[in-house]
């Protein structure tokens, strides 16, 4: 920042880089260098001046005593968070120089590397792809969120966009599926609340349903992971009672009349012992759907979280197909990726080209196991906080606690992630680096622009990794660029989808090139199949399920099914370093059925264990009949609590790290548990 601006108020514009549809933008409110405040942006097209709960004191994060501030060294054990501060300087050779010990013994597949959701900016978080591409060291395959979710939609309609959150208004029936729009989908809530003022119906299919509870005019629970047997149910009552448009599924669907065969065992009665919800309530369900003109449905990611995750939403989506509903503004799903292509070429951020090996690969989901094998001997983590936010947290932490580990974590606090780490490298917030914001539930493109200088030694995550590739001796060019820098030259090559929007609109892609800004795209053409043959695909190309059909969850030995809620107020372990908001979200909670309490005598406040195979963890008990019979649901992320590090007392620690069916994405909603009394 150029000194005589340092004292100055200022109001900037800024975007929320966390891991949301929406990327809200903001005003930075700055003054002396330092971030005093935030205020929300009405001409931002997402938020239109709104923030959520998580962004509404910012500062409050950015300006915490909590934060590192300089490169810290362990002196201690692994685990105990015992540190002597150090140079950002000595710390890069440190690392290099055990990296090239390492590649030099053990060659690069013994280097990995994980980055999380701590941003989802294209720059800062892509940029470590770049840096061990061209190490040549381990790939990580990323499906920690939703990938299941977009692979099944994929498996229907291909590359075609799916609405545009903002085009809701004009839908006039919402179907909240799996979605808890409170939490992850915060600038809808305005228009779903101005659709039930006009008389539209919102109705919520949840396992727990009480974020949505007071939101919503039926919240219809079901058990976890059977949300395909519903779609499947519904389906069959449409061609039953000849709702269904025959005419458009059989012209433009590959493969219905052989689907259409199959819907004959579907029956509502046949749903109603898999998904627990009353027979006559999901023809009544069908029959709401039919009639609407153009049903939206909105499309969470924890239906997608199971063994049958893909096949989930590829139901789900099949099913908007039966009204035709596409075929009305407004009409169709949304929650998956609006776009048919990226705006910016990402390539040019993580470079395959620089990769000159195979490198073995790593899922995300299955961290744990990977460095629990002493192949891996270094491990560098970015953006994220694994020991909490990835499954079976006990295998994660038993990795990161191995003495001959090399680990670097680069963060903002002191996580347990950190705890365990040979190296802290102390990490920027969004206001204080340059990025794209390119949110995954908009067509909109963003570009921010630091606001404020880092404190201390902090760096963004591009400029350590510079500083590091340098420490290492690379000559590579790319590494030598600022961030700023970067950005101009994606700019500077346009993607086919820039290049063929009006000469207005690129007009503004291009001034992102020297302020911060919001460039707000064209909705996509819905009726338009990018397919490779124009047609959406009822019988698809999975080798293991062609057709659509139903199967059922991993499951277990315990008898209550657990899923993971998000947090209205964190985010993936994130916020949680604030005293406020640690306040407001109280102790960590499991919520059971009323009836499932009451058959393990549990009263609502007693504190109780929930345990499997994996681990056990103590929660204070939440009784509602807001939740389906059979299920325990974890709202939100907890740091973990004092104690045994070796034994993590974080949800994660009683999920599976088992696979779905599509993209080989997290099963964090398909675990069983058995949760008793104290």
């Amino acid at each position: 920042m150029r000194r005589e601006q340092a004292d100055q108020r200022r109001r900037l514009k800024a975007m929320c880089p966390y891991d949301c549809p929406s990327m809200c933008g903001f005003y930075a409110e700055t003054e002396g260098g330092r971030l005093t405040g935030v205020s929300g942006d009405p001409g931002h097209p997402a938020a239109r001046g709104r923030l959520c709960g998580k962004m509404r004191h910012y500062e409050l994060s950015v300006n915490s005593g909590e934060r590192i501030l300089t490169p810290l060294v362990r002196t201690g054990k692994k685990g105990e968070g015992v540190f002597r501060r150090a140079s950002f300087g000595e710390c890069a050779e440190l690392i290099a120089r055990r990296w090239k010990e390492i590649l030099g013994e053990s060659g690069p597949d013994a280097i990995a590397h994980y980055y999380g959701s701590g941003t989802v900016t294209p720059i800062q978080r892509m940029c470590g792809t770049a840096f061990f591409n061209y190490m040549g060291a381990c790939e990580l395959v990323h499906t920690l969120c939703c990938a299941a979710k977009g692979a099944g939609y994929e498996e229907v309609l291909g590359k075609t966009g799916c609405l545009d959150p903002r085009e809701l208004q004009s839908s006039d029936l919402y179907l909240v599926w799996g979605c808890s729009v409170a939490a992850t989908r915060f600038p809808s809530l305005q228009t779903l609340a101005e659709g039930r003022r006009q008389g539209k119906k919102v109705i919520t299919i949840e396992v727990y349903g009480g974020q949505m509870h007071n939101l919503s005019d039926e919240v219809i629970l079901l058990r976890p992971g059977s949300d395909g047997a519903l779609a499947l149910a519904m389906m069959h009552v449409l061609v039953r009672d000849g709702l269904a448009d025959e005419a458009y599924l059989e012209k433009w669907g590959r493969g219905y009349p052989e689907f259409r065969r199959t819907l004959d065992a579907y029956t509502p009665g046949w749903a109603e012992k898999i998904t627990g919800v009353p027979a006559e309530k999901i023809v009544g369900l069908s029959h709401l759907y039919a009639e609407a003109s153009a049903p939206a449905i909105l499309l969470g990611s924890g239906v997608s979280r199971c063994r049958s995750g893909g096949m989930n939403c590829r139901l789900i989506t099949l099913l908007t197909m039966f009204t035709a509903s596409w075929e009305k503004e407004g009409g169709g799903l949304c929650g998956c990726d609006p776009s048919e292509a990226d705006w910016i070429d990402t390539d040019m951020i993580t470079r395959p080209d620089l990769r000159t090996r195979e490198g073995r690969t790593i899922n995300i989901n299955q961290l744990g196991e990977a460095i629990s094998d002493p192949a891996i001997r270094s491990l560098y983590v970015y953006a994220g906080n694994p020991a909490n936010t990835v499954s079976d947290a006990n295998a994660v932490m038993r990795g990161l606690l191995r003495e001959d580990l090399f680990t670097v974590v680069h963060e903002r606090f002191m996580t347990d992630t950190a705890k365990c780490a040979d190296v802290v490298l102390p990490a920027t917030f969004s206001v204080e680096q340059s990025d794209f914001y390119a949110p995954y539930g908009y067509r909109i493109l963003s570009a921010g622009y630091r606001c404020v200088d880092p404190p201390g030694e902090c760096r963004s995550n591009w400029d350590t990794f510079r500083a590091l590739a340098e420490a290492m001796g690379w000559d590579e060019p790319f590494f030598r660029q600022t961030e700023e820098e970067l950005m101009r030259a994606v700019l500077d090559r346009p993607v086919p989808a820039v290049l063929a929007l009006p000469e207005e609109i690129r007009a503004q892609v291009e001034e992102l090139k020297e302020r911060s800004g919001t460039v707000s795209f064209p909705f996509g053409d819905h009726l338009s199949w990018k397919t490779r043959d124009g047609f959406f695909r009822v019988v698809s190309d999975d080798p293991e399920h062609p057709v659509p059909e139903y199967f059922p969850p991993y499951g277990g030995e315990e008898d209550l099914q657990l899923v993971s809620v998000p947090g209205i107020l964190t985010l993936n372990g994130i916020f949680t370093e604030r005293p406020d908001i640690r306040e407001k979200t109280g102790a960590r909670e499991i919520i059971l059925n009323t009836e499932d309490a009451e058959e393990r005598g549990i009263a609502d406040g007693d504190a109780v264990l929930a345990e499997n195979e994996l681990g056990q963890v103590r929660f204070t008990a939440r009784v509602t009949d807001r939740i389906a019979r059979g299920a325990a649901a974890v709202v939100g992320v907890h740091r973990q609590e004092r104690g045994d590090a070796s034994s993590m007392q974080v949800p994660n620690a009683l999920h599976h790290a088992r696979l779905s069916d599509l993209a080989a994405a997290t099963t964090m909603n398909d675990n069983t548990v058995n949760v008793r009394k104290l």
